[in-house]
């Protein structure tokens, strides 16, 4: 089979193909035949080596991927043969929270997807919904959980609340839809004024591009009477912003705390002042979580946004459109 490693950190020079013997389960586990795969800003931060939890030297890198069961080992319960699935992101984060003993991750201490053939053990992996394809089925580890735990982790959104999102990377885009189906009301901003079609297009009931109106925190409090749950992608650039947008007792899941150039976020103590709203974090979730979110999908036929979609080969091309950061939607890699 074809495997990417990541031997060395660095730059995308280092992800390296190589041809390798195709496992083969043993008790508890499942080969699974990659068919699609997705990239999320940590396989960047990975491939860096400026990620938080340190990777292990020659990782198969990605979290996100999905395929069909091919083989199974003794004692399987959760699979058969011909099963599609995906691989959790805490692979051995079942329910519950989260905590130390329990933080490997898929592409990053334990072997990813970006490979013909992915071994699991069965607990972590869940079923995929039956209509989506595999390019689609791909992008939900990450970004979609990421959202759908911003969304309903600590408070259910109630109908006709405000969300607001920002940008339109995976995890934001999957939080406008998800945001939608639970029948709330989306603002969204955008640094990219030619964007804004496309958000609408997606559901968003006001758009800002951040270029054209730079104080977007207070419009969108005027225009909403305030946001209910900021789900904060946009780091130190959009934060303050975003605090000014809140209601009074608003919520603001913070996903991005530092930017690319190791700018931190800086809570301005004069607008705090004047507010009750609660900032939280997220880490992406659970296979609970995971399985809750693609049941979801399911029954409402989601169907996530795919800005491009690059051959097996062109692994490292995917990584580099990834990295120029004018995306929209999630960036898919096909399997071999």
């Amino acid at each position: 089979m074809l495997t990417y490693r990541l031997q060395e950190f660095g730059g995308v020079e280092k992800l390296a193909a190589s041809e390798e013997a195709t496992p083969q389960p043993k008790a508890n586990q499942i080969l699974v035949r990659v068919r699609a795969t997705s990239l999320n800003r940590r396989d960047t931060m990975i491939l860096k080596g400026t990620y938080p939890l340190p990777p292990r030297h020659g990782i198969v890198p990605l979290s996100d991927g999905a395929g069909e069961v091919v083989a199974i080992g003794e004692g399987i319960t959760r699979f058969n043969v011909g099963d599609r699935v995906t691989g959790s992101y805490f692979a051995r984060w079942i329910d519950g929270r989260l905590h130390p003993g329990i933080i490997d991750q898929l592409g990053c201490t334990l072997d990813g997807m970006l490979s013909d053939y992915a071994l699991l053990d069965e607990q972590w992996a869940v079923r995929l919904p039956d209509h989506l394809t595999w390019q689609e089925a791909a992008t939900f580890t990450c970004a979609g959980l990421t959202a759908w735990s911003a969304l309903t982790g600590a408070e259910i959104l109630q109908p006709g609340q405000w969300v607001l999102t920002i940008g339109s990377g995976g995890v934001a885009l999957f939080a406008l839809q998800f945001a939608k189906l639970l029948g709330c009301h989306v603002a969204a901003v955008t640094s990219r004024a030619e964007k804004a079609a496309r958000l609408r297009a997606l559901g968003a009931d006001l758009v800002f591009p951040t270029t054209e109106t730079p104080d977007w925190g207070t419009k969108l409090r005027e225009a909403t009477g305030g946001i209910d749950l900021v789900v904060e992608t946009g780091g130190p650039a959009t934060f303050a912003q975003s605090l000014i947008a809140s209601a009074l007792y608003g919520r603001i899941v913070l996903l991005t705390v530092q930017d690319t150039n190791g700018n931190s976020i800086e809570i301005p103590g004069a607008v705090y002042q004047r507010s009750l709203a609660t900032i939280s974090r997220v880490f992406v979730g659970s296979r609970d979580g995971l399985e809750a979110m693609l049941e979801a999908v399911g029954k409402h036929r989601s169907k996530p946004v795919i800005d491009k979609v690059f051959p097996f080969k062109q692994a490292r091309e995917a990584y580099r459109h990834f990295m120029q950061g004018d995306v929209f939607g999630k960036v898919v890699i096909d399997g071999a």
